[in-house]
This record gives C-alpha cells, sequence and structure tokens, in this order.
C-alpha cells in the first residue's frame, strides 16, 4: 500500500487549485458602494451550478468585510480575495446551494 498524505482525506483541506480557478461568473461592482456589491452577489449567486465560482470585482472597503460575512450568514463558501491591479479586489465565492 502506499502512504496518503493526511490531508488527503481531511474534509477541510483546501480545493486543488482554488488560486488558478476560473470563476463561471464575474459580477464587476467597480465604482459601486456599499450594499450594492453584495446586492449584485445576492440577486445572480444563482446563475451559477452549484460548486462553482463566482467572482466579484469591487473597490469599496466595505466589500472586504461583507463579502466573507454575507457567505457565512448565507452558507456560501469564501474562498478568497485578490488585490487587483491599481485599486479593489476580486472575491471568490463558491456556491454551495
Amino acid at each position: 500500500m502506499s502512504p496518503q498524505s493526511p490531508a488527503a482525506n481531511h474534509p477541510t483541506a483546501p480545493q486543488p487549485s482554488d488560486s488558478a480557478a476560473v470563476p463561471s461568473l464575474t459580477i464587476d461592482a467597480l465604482g459601486r458602494k456599499c450594499p450594492i456589491p453584495i446586492i449584485m452577489l445576492a440577486e445572480r449567486i444563482r446563475e451559477v451550478p452549484v460548486g462553482q465560482l463566482v467572482a466579484v470585482l469591487a473597490d469599496d472597503p466595505a466589500t472586504e468585510t461583507d463579502v466573507p460575512a454575507w457567505c457565512m450568514l448565507k452558507s456560501q463558501e469564501f474562498v478568497m480575495a485578490t488585490a487587483l491591479p491599481g485599486s479593489g479586489w476580486s472575491f471568490l465565492v463558491r456556491r454551495c446551494y
């Protein structure tokens, strides 16, 4: 038998290639102020199949806390945030239901 890495069967192990994952939907909320980026995400997340990623592009500083909080409240998975060149972020959210 070949040894397996301890993380191989661990339920909270990170998904392979999350950092290189291509979202099924990108929501451009650049220039929009709170709460518009969250409203846009809430309205459009059902457009992608369960398990797929949605990217939210936003430059309002409130989105740094709003997107992860919304994911927790709505039982969606906050995957990561990446700084955009210039200003703003790309937030990746995985649809869970």
